[in-house]
């Protein structure tokens, strides 16, 4: 559409998301099958045209596809030429990252970045567990234990275990149970893959925020396809990378257009079973996330899938269709169409269960802030592929990326596994004993008949008697003590006879 917004489709007029408005968060919600998926290809390639970089993850790999060319089949010809827009079948420029490293760059955090709170959450740990895991978080650090990798936490864990006394007369009751617990549970997230998740070298934010040699911001397409299955793992870690950026940029404002845009797929999974300080956590990143000039945007099937106080702040909607089968679906249902300012035009209710596929609601904020009246939109088609990019095509854009070779090879510094091992060793190590002599060493023998290259010493003083000198002490001995009884019994007799 230009350098003022995103083109989405076409109403009554074009309906376009305006580049200033974009860090304000949006919504892109709908059944299965409605286009959901389409929509928010949408967006991802026309915000990168605009020069903003953006991160999306694939559930489904279908999104795959805005790294290829677009091939539009003849239905999609005449849906653009209804809309009198002339296709410019185009990819954009893509990052591919993946946790598993198989379909993208590995991408990875730390320990100690994940933090105990977030780790909590993807181990399902109830509340006093949670208070264990942060103590031993504390322990770590004051210990001056590096938390980098899962091994890293389990040797922490074994070592809070080894000295629970100690650690609960510092900081509070540690339970050798509590601990046995959350170690079976790591064992848990080992297997579903967890592991690969923490190591170094850890993602540079950076790294998301990049721009081709044309100015179009890279789309960073996160494979989910396998790491959904894992639905706390998945969710857990788009939280942190959230917090990240939250922590980490500087305030800017409202930029002219956002420094990155988030879009979370599946964003129910975020919210499910979420406990109290969670939810406090996600509604404080996105209500002032903005003002780093990053926009979020969820895509769910339901806006009663987000929580009043975070759906409250997303500016941008676009609505496809919902169907209302169940009680809980009309109410879900009534609740979308409230959320929207009013068109006279048409009843809101039940236009949503009208549409059809590729067409939506759409309200996006004005150029004052202010959501505009919901319009009945058919979306335009995209201009990369509709449909996912085969392996070799996947391939091809991975060897071509700006990060290719920084994150491929794992590290393994030093850290808490090392450093409590190098402990262990030296307390197991036998004290060195001061006073005990050193063995003596004997001379080996020259073989009989060789010549000596050396003086021979002389031969040392044996303590040990021959048999001639020990016999003739012992006569030495007899005679000698025979004299001396002699000369006292001449003294004894003599007395005698003087009596």
């Amino acid at each position: 559409m230009g350098d003022d917004g995103v083109l989405i489709g076409f109403s009554d007029k074009p309906e376009a998301l305006r580049l200033d408005r974009a860090n304000r968060h949006g919504l892109v919600a709908g059944a299965t099958g409605t286009g959901k998926t389409v929509t928010l290809q949408i967006l991802a390639q026309g915000l990168s045209d605009a020069g903003v970089p953006v991160f999306c993850a694939d559930v489904k790999g279908d999104l795959s596809g805005i790294s290829q060319v677009g091939a539009p089949s003849e239905k999609m010809l005449a849906r653009a030429q209804g809309m009198n827009l002339e296709l410019h079948n185009a990819a954009a420029p893509v990052v591919f990252w993946d946790l598993f490293g198989e379909q993208g760059h590995p991408i990875r955090a730390t320990i100690s970045e994940m933090g105990p709170l977030l780790i909590a959450r993807m181990l399902e740990l109830n509340e006093v567990q949670e208070g264990v895991l942060s103590v031993v978080f504390r322990a770590a650090d004051d210990e001056g234990l590096l938390l980098l990798d899962l091994k890293d936490l389990q040797a922490a864990l074994a070592y809070a275990a080894d000295h629970a006394t100690d650690l609960s007369g510092r900081y509070g009751k540690v339970s050798p149970a509590t601990l046995a617990t959350i170690q079976r549970k790591l064992l848990v997230l080992e297997d579903q893959g967890g592991a690969n998740l923490f190591g170094e070298p850890a993602l540079q934010l950076s790294d998301l925020m990049r721009a081709d040699g044309s100015g179009r911001g890279y789309v960073n397409v996160l494979a989910a396809d396998r790491l959904v299955a894992s639905p706390r793992l998945y969710a857990t870690f788009l939280l942190w990378l959230m917090s990240e950026l939250f922590e980490e940029l500087p305030e800017v404002g409202d930029p002219e257009k956002p420094r990155l845009a988030f879009f979370f797929d599946e964003a129910h999974l975020l919210f499910r079973d979420a406990p109290p300080a969670l939810l406090q956590k996600v509604e404080q990143v996105v209500r002032l996330i903005r003002s780093k000039g990053v926009g979020i945007y969820f895509i769910t099937q339901n806006p009663a899938d987000i929580p009043d106080t975070v759906l409250g702040q997303l500016g941008n909607r676009i609505q496809h269709a919902l169907r209302a089968y169940t009680p809980a679906d009309q109410r879900g249902l009534r609740a979308a169409a409230q959320s929207f300012r009013p068109n006279p035009a048409f009843d809101t209710a039940e236009a949503i269960q009208g549409l059809g596929v590729g067409e939506a609601l759409v309200s996006v904020l004005d150029e004052k802030g202010a959501p505009t009246v919901v319009a009945r939109t058919l979306v335009r088609p995209p201009a990369s592929r509709l449909g996912p990019a085969l392996p070799v095509e996947r391939a091809q854009v991975m060897a071509q990326s700006p990060v290719r070779g920084l994150y491929d090879t794992p590290k393994d510094r030093e850290s808490a596994y090392e450093m409590l091992q190098a402990r262990a060793r030296r307390e197991d190590a036998p004290e060195p004993e001061l006073d005990r002599p050193a063995p003596r060493v004997e001379p080996r023998p020259a073989p009989r008949g060789a010549p000596s290259s050396a003086p021979r010493a002389a031969p040392r003083a044996s303590n040990r008697q021959g048999m001639g000198e020990a016999f003739a002490k012992s006569m030495l001995r007899t005679i000698g003590n025979q004299i001396g009884r002699e000369i006292i019994r001449g003294v004894l007799g003599g007395m005698r006879r003087r009596r």
